[in-house]
């Protein structure tokens, strides 16, 4: 699943890219994935128009094309994002292709057929985007505000990282890393958290995204389709040594998702916590 640092780096890439060209051409191969919000039928809506800004907020991507129309992405689970030429075959088959004025294609796969792409002239209309929380890394997202938007929550940490009204751009994978980072066990009630623990997850918060970036900022290039993980410390590495102590890393299935952590370093039971 496409997260904050992953998102950043694809947004940069399109913003230099993409911007300033026109759609020349709209295939859609798969229309469940399509969301038209305005009306026009998805092909004719975007047909014509020149890409003006590209944007991330959360883990949706926002076109702005000519006439304050959108095109915002959600990649949800398993969504991908590919630029190439006219002529590259693509494996698995892209479902949504744009065609741009520089013989180029924008090309979204999704396996999975669960990210949706809408095309839309009020962001506010597009499902649960008003409603999501500051960005992780907003400068504005002081220690205090973290605290007290943090009081609202009862539920276990890691439930709380990934839920986007809380903050938004963290998924599965960031939130293992970052609880990691913290030593915080993932299902540990929020009431439970001391607030030494609290000051810690917020700057682990921030430092395990700014340098996720940094790291993908190097190694990703103009290949925005290729997800690369394989830094991450424990999120993806069930059953491998913890790189801090040495215990085997567990590896949970619980409420639909995967969980990664260290049972030394982030110790808790999940009927005690």
């Amino acid at each position: 699943m496409p997260e904050l640092p992953d998102l950043e780096i694809i947004k940069d890439v399109l913003r230099e890219h993409v911007v300033g060209l026109s759609i020349e051409g709209v295939e859609v191969r798969k229309p469940v994935v399509t969301r038209d919000l305005i009306g026009d039928g998805f092909q004719a809506g975007l047909f014509g128009r020149s890409i003006n800004r590209v944007e991330r907020r959360g883990k949706f991507l926002i076109f702005t094309l000519a006439g304050e129309r959108y095109l915002v992405i959600n990649p949800m689970l398993a969504g991908r994002i590919r630029l190439c030429p006219h002529w590259e075959r693509q494996t698995p088959a892209p479902i949504v292709v744009l065609q741009l004025s520089n013989k180029t294609d924008l090309r979204y796969s999704d396996p999975k057929l669960m990210g949706k792409v809408y095309l839309a002239d009020d962001l506010r209309a597009v499902p649960t985007f008003a409603a999501q929380g500051p960005e992780a890394l907003d400068p504005k997202l002081t220690l205090d505000v973290f605290k007290e938007r943090l009081r609202q929550y009862r539920g276990e940490i890691k439930g709380i990282l990934t839920n986007q009204a809380f903050i938004a751009g963290i998924g599965n994978a960031y939130a293992d890393e970052i609880l990691f980072r913290a030593r915080i066990y993932p299902y540990k009630k929020r009431p439970r958290l001391t607030p030494a623990e609290i000051e810690t997850l917020y700057q682990s918060m921030r430092d395990v995204l700014t340098e996720a970036i940094d790291v993908l900022r190097t190694r990703v290039g103009t290949d925005i389709h290729i997800e690369i993980r394989d830094f991450l410390q424990v999120h993806g590495r069930g059953g491998q040594p913890c790189p801090r102590c040495g215990t085997l890393i567990s590896e949970i299935t619980a409420h639909q998702r995967l969980t990664n952590f260290c049972r030394t370093c982030q110790p808790g039971t999940l009927i005690c916590n």
